[in-house]
């Protein structure tokens, strides 16, 4: 997947554990592992919202496009039609 999830950069850069974070936000350390993994799907923006309040950062330090690296790992070129 070209979006990659760097919680748990952000997390160890502030020595802070996901089940600290999960309090402070109000969501379920189920569901915060789900997005720390790359396995979610979506994320709402008040979500977001609340782990950079929390964590003193912004969305780009959290999600990262890697769509380039991907294009040239596989060999394909990058927007390049089918």
């Amino acid at each position: 997947m070209p979006i990659v999830v760097n919680l748990d950069v952000e997390l160890a850069k502030r020595k802070m554990r996901l089940t600290d974070l999960a309090e402070r936000v109000g969501i379920t350390i189920a569901n915060l592992s789900v997005l720390k993994q790359g396995r979610a799907r979506a994320i709402r923006f008040s979500t977001l919202e609340a782990i950079c309040r929390e964590l003193g950062c912004q969305p780009g330090d959290i999600l990262e496009y890697r769509g380039d690296e991907i294009g040239r790992a596989e060999g394909g070129t990058v927007g390049a039609p089918e």
